[in-house]
C-alpha cells in the first residue's frame, strides 16, 4: 500500500508512480488520440458527420452512474477487507493476552507455542489469499513442523487445527477450567471466520456480464464521441477533450479493478505484510 500525506495537495497532483493510471493507459491514449485526430481531419476536409452531442451527454450521465456504482462496490470490498484485518489484529492480541494471564508464569513452552502459532496463522492467511505458501515466514514448534504441512492446500486450517488441539490439551491437563476453555475456544474460532470472510471477497469478483458490459459501454461511447464533438464546432479541440474523457472513464474502471481484491500486492492494496509483522511483534511482546 502506498503511504502518503493526504494534505500535500500540490505534491500529489504532480506525483507519478507505477500504479498511476496514466502509465497504464499511455499507449491506449496515444492510439485514441491518433484516431480522434483522424476523425477530425476527415470531418473538416472530406466528409461531414451529421450527429448531435446531446445523445452523448445523456449517455455520459448513464456511464457516470454506472462507474459510481462500480467504484463504490470496489471500495466497499476494500474497506471490508481492512475491517477484517483489523479484527485479525484484535483477535490475535486478545488470545495472546488471555493465554499470557491464564497460563502459569513459568510455562514458557505453551506461551512460546501460542506466540509462534498465532503469528504463523497470520502469515499463512496472507499467503493463502495470494495463492502461494511462503514457508520462510513460518516457524516450527515442538508440535508443528512446517515441512510436514508444506503441501497442504489450506495451510491456515492446518495451523489453526494445532491451536485447537493445544486448547484441548490445556483443558485435559487441568491448566484451564471448562469455562475458560469455552472462552478461549470462542476466541479461536474467530480466526477461521476471518479467513472465510476474506476468501469470500477474493473469490467473488464482480459478475462477469456486468464487468464486460461496462467496458463495452465505455469503448463504444469514447469511440463515437469524436464524431459528435467535431460536428458541434469543437474542431481540433476535440482531440484533447476526448482523450481527457477517455482517461477519466478508463481510470475509474482500472482503479475499481485494482482495489476489488484488496489482499494482493498492487500499490493500492491493503498493507497486509505490515499488519502481519505488527501482529507478530505485538504477540512476542505480550507472551514473554
Amino acid at each position: 500500500m502506498i503511504k502518503y500525506n493526504p494534505k500535500d495537495w500540490f505534491g500529489l497532483i504532480f506525483e507519478f508512480h507505477k500504479s498511476d493510471t496514466l502509465r497504464k493507459l499511455i499507449y491506449v491514449i496515444v492510439i485514441y488520440a491518433i484516431f480522434t485526430t483522424s476523425v477530425v481531419y476527415i470531418e473538416l476536409h472530406y466528409f461531414h458527420f451529421e450527429s448531435s452531442l446531446t445523445i452523448h451527454s445523456l449517455v455520459g450521465f448513464i456511464i457516470g452512474l454506472l462507474l459510481v456504482f462500480r467504484t463504490n462496490t470496489a471500495y466497499d470490498r476494500w474497506w471490508e477487507g481492512r475491517k477484517l484485518l483489523g479484527t485479525l489484529v484484535n483477535t490475535s492480541r486478545n488470545l495472546a493476552l488471555k493465554m499470557n494471564n491464564l497460563l502459569p508464569v513459568k510455562d514458557t513452552t505453551n506461551k512460546s507455542f501460542y506466540s509462534i502459532m498465532i503469528s504463523n496463522y497470520c502469515y499463512s492467511l496472507k499467503n493463502h489469499l495470494r495463492d502461494h505458501n511462503n514457508l520462510d515466514e513460518i516457524e516450527n514448534t515442538t508440535d508443528f513442523k512446517k515441512e510436514k504441512n508444506q503441501n497442504k492446500a489450506h495451510l491456515p486450517n492446518a495451523i489453526m487445527n494445532e491451536i485447537f488441539k493445544k486448547n484441548k490439551e490445556l483443558y485435559d491437563q487441568k491448566l484451564i477450567s471448562g469455562e475458560l476453555y469455552i472462552t478461549i475456544d470462542n476466541e479461536t474460532k474467530i480466526f477461521t471466520e476471518i479467513i472465510g470472510a476474506c476468501e469470500r471477497i477474493k473469490k467473488t469478483p464482480i459478475p462477469y456480464s456486468y464487468n464486460i458490459f461496462i467496458k463495452k459501454f465505455i469503448f463504444v461511447y469514447t469511440l463515437t464521441l469524436p464524431f459528435s464533438m467535431t460536428s458541434t464546432l469543437f474542431y481540433y479541440w476535440t482531440v484533447p477533450i476526448c482523450v481527457f474523457i477517455l482517461y477519466i472513464l478508463a481510470s475509474l474502471e482500472l482503479l475499481a479493478e485494482e482495489i476489488e481484491n484488496p489482499f494482493g500486492t498492487d500499490p493500492n492494496d491493503l498493507p497486509v505484510d505490515d499488519i502481519c509483522y505488527n501482529i507478530k511483534k505485538n504477540i512476542q511482546e505480550i507472551l514473554i
